[in-house]
């Protein structure tokens, strides 16, 4: 199966969750996800990309990318956080991203002096159809 991959980068500012929150929802209508699938996608994805954008180096980006097959959309988000475990793995966000997805995963690189914080990425994927098993 080939996969599909659309990609942004955009400022690391509360101001552009719209246009990631549209892109999702686009991305996932034309991969014909279902429509409570298109809307737990673009709730998941609002939630990583809050948590990523309130916790950002100033002047730093939100990289966003979105892949996609005939079974899943893998969804990868990054940026540069200013603190040390900017993602909470326990709190509310982080469920409410556990329960729309069907996985979900953070990574925090150590401390990088030359983008004066820490890389961190979240994963989450969503296959087609898993919805109806939750």
């Amino acid at each position: 199966m080939e996969a599909t991959t659309i990609g942004i980068q955009v400022p690391a500012q509360l101001a552009h969750l719209t246009m990631l929150r549209a892109l999702a929802e686009t991305v996932a209508m034309i991969a014909d996800f279902a429509l409570d699938e298109v809307t737990d996608i673009r709730l998941a994805l609002d939630e990583v990309a809050t948590s990523l954008i309130l916790d950002a180096v100033p002047g730093s980006t939100i990289d966003c990318e979105f892949s996609y097959d005939q079974t899943q959309m893998f969804v990868h988000v990054s940026s540069v956080a200013a603190a040390e475990a900017a993602v909470a793995h326990a709190g509310f966000g982080w469920h409410i991203v556990r329960t729309l997805t069907d996985s979900i995963a953070a990574v925090q690189s150590p401390f990088d002096s030359m983008v004066s914080g820490y890389p961190t990425a979240v994963d989450f994927s969503w296959v087609r159809g898993a919805s109806d098993a939750r």
